[in-house]
């Protein structure tokens, strides 16, 4: 048979010039690849910016229509957000400042490059203008604003409307059946002023309830700190005097109140009743020697100085602290500092913004004056503010006017004060440097110790300040009213607007690895499908309160879910339960790690934990307590101890158990006796 012929079709790789040919036409492909991307990535840059035109050319004309009167501004981004509320004298001048200059990458320029669109409220003064903005940005707490927490609930002296009037510590709105005094700084204040009166003037402080049902006087009486009117110990006239100079006590009329108590003591002796004039002299005593301890020169704290809030700012670091002291009746009460958001992005927008042409008559404002500015804007906003500031920058005398307005009397701003307003100045400047000092140099350990754990554990987190830790808890009594609970830690704190419960139910009493695997389950399933979607955010890192046993419940329910077991650590405790001895115990196989108890790493782990446990067992201690009602709590039942309930929840797994149990099965419970049955049984039933 003939051999077939040898192909004559030469290899691609041994013909050079074929290769060459291969080579030439893949590289000419890739250029036209190129080419296309580039194209489409021009179009599209093209098309953006050509929205971004149009959406400038649309601002302009909107900034061009403005009219030249006062009133405010705000401007949204493309996602409909809030970036800025701003006031003016006049709203074109104002606005169109941000738009017919370059502002390049600073913080403005930013902002300017987000507007996509704005509105404008035109008001008749620029008082009104600076009510309604700050309205605004409590409203909206935009991104480029000097944002102060709202915190008006400050706390009170109450004298009640009773025949016998009961000094008492007050916190929420006031009304017209009692009289308050105030507001106070800190409860420290209330508390202090009024064991002062307990002191002085001997006011009753017991419930109207108490008050009611006395038969002989309590030991307050006893130690001459209440004049005893519940046993009418003391007449309804003498203990009226006490409460009239009380009263005038609070109001900064001491030496009124020493005037006349010295006329009483005068008139005592000359009638010979010398026993009632000597308590009267024990009352000035007292009240000279509380006076001797102020702070405050009481010559001086006369008229207008009877009243005051002395305001401090300082600005260091990127943050900054307002301190707010009160001197009220002429006493010194004591200070509270408070802390802003946004200060770094908002005071540089607010310093560009001064820039405007309506405001070249007027000094540029410093950090510290837009801040100040801020909170008394804020602060004081629909609040109670006294005739007289005295503040450590000068401000607005608009703010000043708008206040004035508002409370319906004037209201000075005195920024260079003498004698001792001036002493009250330095006092209050000194406490906001030292709060601010103190934020920072928590917030640096805070830091610190965020970046031990992350060291300890070797993680890499792009953002430390968006570190996220969930850690969870399973808390119950005996198997009764399960409760789990989850913290978050972000930003190098508690997140406690985050913090979630959830109430277990379906499983067996006590098994604290059911609960946590529903706990987990209810916790991760959609934020699992929301972070595939890239709509949700799951955490950096998942802790569960427990050892090998609760880890390996979470890394099951992790690999369900398809979530990464490196998210996951256990604390488990220690030999004898110590603290400081806790190791972390990890789902993906790694070896347990011990931190040392001096570790900065295991001090943040042992406070997110011990954060968890109490934010479980307060919420199941409440979820019990709902439960039961009236005689059906078992600790009312005489002979029944915490060993025998802890007992029999266990043997009948919780109250609805116990209630559905027979005498006899409530009898088989070691400790239990037949008579004790009963008893449980009657209560229950």
């Amino acid at each position: 048979m003939p051999k077939k012929p040898a192909s004559t079709t030469p290899a691609a790789t041994d013909d050079p010039k074929s290769a060459s040919e291969v080579g030439t036409q893949l590289m000419e492909d890739w250029a036209r690849e190129r080419e296309a991307v580039e194209s489409a990535e021009a179009s599209r840059v093209a098309e953006v910016e050509k929205v971004a035109l149009q959406v400038r050319e649309k601002l302009l004309a909107e900034v061009a229509a403005l009219p030249l009167l006062p009133g405010v501004y705000r401007y949204f981004d493309a996602q409909d957000h809030v970036l800025y509320v701003g006031k003016a004298k006049s709203l074109r001048k104002r606005v169109s400042s941000y738009f017919h200059k370059d502002h390049g990458g600073t913080r403005i320029g930013l902002m300017v490059a987000r507007i996509a669109r704005l509105e404008t409220t035109v008001v008749r003064t620029e008082a009104e203008a600076l009510l309604l903005e700050n309205n605004l940005i409590k409203a909206l707490n935009p991104r480029f604003n000097i944002l102060f927490r709202d915190d008006k609930s400050y706390p009170y002296l109450k004298l009640s409307g009773h025949a016998y009037p009961r000094v008492s510590y007050y916190r929420g709105s006031v009304d017209r059946k009692h009289r308050y005094f105030g507001p106070f700084p800190s409860a420290w204040a209330v508390k202090e002023s009024i064991q002062l009166i307990q002191k002085v003037f001997r006011l009753r402080t017991c419930e109207d309830t108490v008050f009611n049902n006395r038969s002989r006087p309590c030991l307050l009486y006893q130690i001459r700190r209440c004049s005893g009117p519940c046993v009418q110990a003391c007449s309804d006239d003498d203990y009226a005097r006490d409460v009239r100079n009380a009263e005038r006590f609070l109001l900064g009329e001491t030496q009124e109140v020493m005037d006349g108590l010295q006329a009483l003591m005068m008139s005592h002796a000359e009638a010979l009743q010398y026993e009632q004039a000597a308590e009267v002299r024990n009352q000035i005593q007292s009240l000279a020697k509380v006076l001797q301890q102020q702070a405050v020169d009481e010559s001086s704290a006369t008229g207008r100085d009877r009243d005051v809030d002395i305001l401090a700012v300082k600005v260091q670091g990127g943050r900054a602290c307002v301190n707010l002291a009160m001197v009220r009746g002429g006493r010194h009460l004591g200070d509270r500092a408070y802390f802003p958001k946004h200060v770094d992005d908002a005071t540089a927008v607010v310093l560009a913004d001064d820039e405007g042409p309506d405001e070249a008559s007027r000094p540029q404002a410093s950090a510290e004056r837009q801040v100040l500015e801020a909170f008394m804007a804020q602060h004081y906003l629909d609040a109670h503010v006294p005739a007289l500031l005295v503040v450590s920058e000068p401000v607005d005398d608009a703010l000043a006017e708008a206040l004035s307005s508002q409370a319906g009397y004037k209201v000075t701003a005195q920024a260079q004060p003498r004698g001792q307003r001036r002493i009250w100045q330095e006092m209050c400047i000194k406490g906001a440097e030292l709060a601010l000092a103190r934020l920072l140099s928590e917030e640096g350990s805070q830091q610190a110790r965020t970046r031990a754990l992350l060291d300890s554990l070797d993680l890499n987190v792009a953002e430390i300040d968006k570190f996220r830790i969930e850690c969870f808890d399973i808390s119950h009594t005996a198997g009764e009213a399960t409760m789990a609970s989850c913290v978050v830690f972000e930003g190098h704190q508690m997140q406690s607007s985050q913090y979630r419960r959830y109430n277990i139910e379906g499983i067996t009493g006590g098994d604290d690895y059911a609960a946590m695997r529903q706990v987990l389950i209810r916790r991760y399933s959609k934020l699992a499908e929301g972070a595939q979607l890239g709509t949700a955010r799951l955490p950096d890192l998942v802790l569960v309160d427990g050892g090998k046993g609760q880890v390996s419940m979470a890394r099951e329910v992790f690999e369900e879910l398809g979530l990464d077991l490196g998210l996951i650590v256990g604390v488990e405790k220690g030999e004898g339960r110590k603290v400081g001895l806790e190791e972390l115990v990890f789902a993906d196989g790694r070896e347990k790690v011990y931190l040392g108890k001096d570790s900065a790493a295991l001090m943040l782990v042992a406070q997110i934990r011990d954060e968890a446990h109490r934010f479980a067992i307060t919420g199941m201690r409440a979820k019990r307590a709902s439960a039961r009602t009236g005689g059906s709590r078992l600790e009312d039942i005489a002979g029944v101890g915490p060993k025998k309930r802890a007992q029999l929840l266990q043997r009948f797994g919780g109250v609805r158990g116990v209630a559905a149990a027979s005498v006899e099965e409530l009898a088989s419970v070691k400790g239990v006796s037949r008579d004790l049955a009963e008893e449980i049984y009657r209560v229950l039933h």
